[in-house]
């Protein structure tokens, strides 16, 4: 491997990130959503009820970013809080029946359209190459945290 490559590989985030952002915005045509309400409606998906702080430290983003999101699935109809018994002032929030189906529905879409573009991706390579990814995340937030 060549420094170049891996400093290619790095780089090559920012587009893979806008056309895979471009997808799901395309894919949520005619839901009703945007991709900052599909990506709460994901967390609570994918790991159940959850507080707007434990939803932001998920998505590696602001809690108060996040609680604009929130606020914006609940006006739809898509989420609504509950009662938190391990904290009174930080309600969970759930995934409304509506909600529910709609993240559904975009999900299986999703996983359509991954399966059909992976479809003769070697799946050996497909792992390395997600192994790759997350320790290069885990050395550049390391050294983000080491610097002055």
């Amino acid at each position: 491997m060549t420094d170049s490559s891996l400093y290619s590989l790095i780089w090559m985030s920012r587009p893979l990130m806008q056309a895979a952002e471009a997808s799901v915005e395309a894919g949520l045509s005619g839901t009703g959503l945007t991709v900052r309400m599909r990506a709460v409606l994901e967390m609570l998906h994918a790991h159940g009820d959850q507080t707007v702080p434990e939803i932001a430290q998920r998505l590696e983003i602001k809690r108060q970013y996040v609680q604009l999101m929130v606020n914006e699935t609940g006006a739809a109809g898509l989420t609504e809080p509950r009662a938190n018994p391990r904290h009174k002032r930080s309600p969970l929030l759930s995934l409304t029946e509506t909600g529910r189906a709609l993240i559904d529905g975009v999900v299986a879409r999703e996983r359509a359209l991954v399966d059909r573009i992976g479809a003769d991706l070697d799946p050996a390579e497909v792992d390395a190459a997600l192994r790759i990814v997350q320790t290069l995340t885990t050395r550049l937030k390391s050294h983000a945290k080491d610097m002055p």
